[in-house]
């Protein structure tokens, strides 16, 4: 694979990936932490490893769909479907379809932590972290890849690490970092409803000494209560989104290798259900059965789920899709960057459904982002100048009168009027003689 400098333009095919990519991201986002803050639809929120699991069975049905849609063409229509399904079967199974264990594993985690992230984060803060993964992307292509990145991209990516670093600073005066406890308050009363919330009490003294028994509880009191706030921790957030952000530069560009570099020739479907075949198996064992399955056997597979988580897994599935498509038509660094205009519409939808607070540091770490954004896509022809031109040694830089063919003593006749020979006889035996001169300035004497 030729490696440039400048990265080309993202062929016609390509584009509606971008857009589809920008509007999946923001959604995604918006509708996944909706689905971690909001009251929980049974008795219980449902559990995320489910929900990763869900996504890669949704993968592998639609890039299995694809993948023999496209085998389909190459053959003749009167080809039996066995041959279609061995065909398939061989380009999932052989080759080095194996390498994306490793990778299929590392998505899943990522996966995971996603959920993580979002549910102790607000969306816009999830975004605009998230974008490290940039950063992250390029040095692993640097280093796997062998891709040479200009002086303006990595301005760029340094651009982008301190946005990203002054998103991450905690607000002044906020709450959220030193406790996760939900304290229920009345005008000058806290009612402890266990023994772990009254270790939490605050303990200033305008609201300690204000403990008051609480009264007594009745049949039907949780239908009574407004539902109890989600439980949001900042540092777990902060650490889940950084570890998910390195797993995903990490697992993208090993994928963009297999995807570009692999000897063996496979199709971008055939990478996908070979991903998702194996994740279905990291998903199931490590989330479905080590992770949540007490919960899951008590609670039950689908516990908790309605349209709105039933969308963020359909939007998760199909935003793994449509980024390797992009990967396939551009690269990873590329593909990052195009979701980065995801920022602007979670700011929008948090600040009009979430109540979102903006603080200066917010604005100046995402316009950080955003700047880093343009400077990294934009064109580098305005101050690149072409190469000089270079004559070697053994190249004439003109053509020396001297030395023409035409002046050569022993040159060979080319053009048919120079020689000295008759064109042509009227009798093939006659000889060859010299053409005698024109006599034209000759007097004859009379």
């Amino acid at each position: 694979m030729a490696i440039l400098e400048a990265f080309p333009k993202a062929p016609p095919a390509s584009q509606g990936g971008f857009l589809g990519l920008n509007k999946k991201q923001w959604a995604l986002t918006t509708i996944m932490h909706y689905s971690r803050v909001m009251p929980p639809s049974g008795d219980h929120r449902y559990f995320t490893s489910t929900a990763v699991f869900l996504n890669e069975i949704i993968k592998l049905a639609v890039s299995l769909s694809l993948a023999i849609y496209d085998t389909s063409k190459t053959l003749a229509p009167s080809t039996p479907a066995t041959v279609l399904f061995e065909q398939i079967y061989n380009s999932v199974f052989a080759g080095d379809g194996w390498k994306l264990a490793l990778t299929a594993a590392f998505y899943t985690l990522q996966n995971m932590l996603q959920y993580v992230a979002v549910g102790n984060l607000d969306a816009v803060h999830f975004q605009v972290l998230y974008q490290l993964k940039i950063l992250i992307t390029a040095l692993f292509s640097v280093v796997l890849l062998r891709r040479h990145l200009g002086p303006k991209r990595w301005l760029a990516l340094i651009i982008l690490t301190l946005g990203v670093c002054v998103v991450s600073l905690p607000q002044a005066g906020s709450s959220s970092s030193s406790s996760s406890i939900p304290l229920r308050h009345m005008t000058d009363h806290f009612f402890p409803r266990s023994l772990h919330e009254l270790g939490h009490v605050p303990t200033d003294n305008s609201q300690a000494g204000h403990l008051a028994k609480r009264s007594a509880t009745y049949q039907g009191i949780d239908h009574d209560l407004p539902p109890l706030d989600p439980l949001m921790n900042y540092s777990v957030g902060l650490v889940s989104v950084l570890v998910a952000a390195t797993v995903s530069g990490l697992t993208g560009v090993y994928f963009e290798k297999l995807l570009k570099e692999s000897p063996t020739q496979a199709s971008v479907w055939i990478r996908n259900v070979q991903l998702s075949f194996y994740s279905i198996f990291a998903a199931g064992l490590g989330g479905v059965i080590w992770q949540d399955g007490e919960g899951i056997s008590e609670h039950g597979f689908f516990e908790g789920y309605n349209w709105v988580v039933w969308s963020a897994v359909v939007l998760q599935a199909a935003g793994g899709m449509l980024a390797s498509v992009v990967i396939r038509d551009t690269d990873n660094i590329v593909k990052n960057f195009a979701t980065s205009i995801s920022i602007v519409i979670s700011f929008l939808i948090s600040m009009m459904l979430f109540q979102f607070e903006v603080s200066a540091t917010f604005v100046i770490g995402t316009f950080l982002v955003l700047l880093s954004t343009w400077i990294y896509n934009g064109s580098d022809r305005a101050i690149r100048r072409p190469p000089p031109i270079q004559i070697h040694s053994f190249e004439k830089p003109a053509i020396e009168s001297l030395q023409t063919p035409r002046n050569l003593a022993n040159r060979l006749t080319v053009n048919p009027m120079d020689s000295p020979m008759g064109l042509t006889t009227s009798r093939p035996s006659t000889p060859l003689l010299p053409r005698t001169p024109s006599r034209s300035n000759f007097k004859r004497d009379d």
